[in-house]
């Protein structure tokens, strides 16, 4: 019966971190969004966040991001930096070809920093980027 089940690969998504100018807090903050780079829309977003460190744990955050079509991004939540030494989690889960895909995406303590950016061109800025 297992071997029946198909699990679909999830490929082309990305779940990225950038610091960008806050209009409301007037100052910098950090913020996670959601790329799809995939050639077809994604439906029904649900990205579901949380954060634990050896004796500590955040919230469990679920964002209902909706339809997301392709090559775009959505932005999914303000990060602290009160929370960037916790392990973050982020499970991305959507319908695309008639399946549902599901798939785990991690910042590592720390990593969410200036020197951890690369260039990403659908964002047209520096973002820290998610195993």
């Amino acid at each position: 019966m297992k071997k029946d089940i198909i699990i679909p690969i999830v490929k082309n998504i990305q779940v990225v971190a950038t610091n960008e100018w806050d209009k409301d807090f007037l100052s910098k903050t950090w913020n996670v969004y959601l790329i799809n780079n995939r050639e077809d829309r994604i439906e029904s977003v649900l990205v579901m966040s949380r954060g634990e460190n050896k004796d500590k744990k955040t919230s469990t955050l679920r964002h209902g991001l909706g339809d997301l079509p392709p090559h775009t991004g959505a932005k999914v939540e303000l990060i602290t930096e009160e929370v960037f030494g916790f392990t973050n989690e982020y499970v991305v889960t959507f319908f695309s070809e008639s399946k549902l895909f599901d798939r785990s995406f991690t910042f590592k303590p720390y990593s969410i920093n200036e020197e951890n950016t690369v260039f990403i061109d659908l964002m047209g800025q520096d973002c820290v980027v998610a195993d």
